[in-house]
């Protein structure tokens, strides 16, 4: 299950995001994937005080969102990291890795999330290709909006060709690993939101007992 969220990030962060990406260093994307022979990007260098600051405005945007909360059920969220393609720059087919280690702690990646930070209009290509089955879906989001995607999902970005694609990336380890159990939490969760005022307070009482008590069975 994917989930967009539009406008994760208001206009002012979305400025001075790109105002940090304007200066901070960049290096070869392979500095945190030596080995992969299909990522051709660059990502900020995470050493410098402006790539702390761009991740803390990430963080904070995921951490006031309740339609990623409920979603992602996050119990670790990687620090989230610049990355910009340029001509010819392009990430090809993969899954991501099964865990990241952040300082001393290991974080299962269990979602990846995607945020965009540029006008899609001001660059060419550069599209986040998934797989599903024999089907492939495109996202190409406006500046500030976010997809949140399975880590287990095949997943390209498309060569750019004109211009610069600017993105934040992450990584998400849940509460509840399971996707299937994610997905129906989240579900129950949409139909409360939308469903329970219309519903007696009987009916209401107990669609609210299956999801309380369900959390309590299935989170960690």
């Amino acid at each position: 299950m994917f989930l967009t969220i539009e406008k994760l990030l208001d206009p002012g962060e979305v400025q001075r995001l790109q105002e940090i990406a304007a200066r901070v260093r960049f290096v070869d994307g392979k500095a945190t994937n030596p080995h992969t022979t299909v990522k051709q990007n660059l990502q900020a260098d995470q050493s410098t005080s402006d790539s702390s600051e761009a991740s803390s405005i990430v963080f904070q945007a995921f951490r006031r969102s309740r339609e990623f909360e409920d979603f992602a059920l996050p119990q670790m969220i990687a620090p989230p990291l610049l990355t910009k393609y340029g001509p010819g720059q392009h990430y090809g087919e993969h899954i991501d890795a099964g865990e990241i280690i952040v300082g001393n702690q290991r974080i299962r990646t269990d979602l990846s999330c995607t945020v965009f930070l540029n006008d899609p209009d001001s660059y060419e290509g550069g599209e986040l290709e998934s797989r599903l089955g024999n089907r492939t879906m495109m996202y190409k989001g406006q500046p500030g909006d976010a997809i949140v995607y399975p880590s287990t999902t095949y997943h390209q970005v498309k060569e750019v060709t004109k211009g610069e694609r600017l993105v934040a990336i992450t990584f998400i380890q849940s509460r509840l690993p399971d996707s299937l159990l994610r997905e129906i939490l989240y579900e129950l969760g949409e139909v409360y939101a939308y469903e329970a005022d219309k519903l007696s307070w009987e009916n209401r009482n107990r669609l609210e007992f299956v999801q309380q008590n369900l959390k309590r069975l299935w989170l960690r």
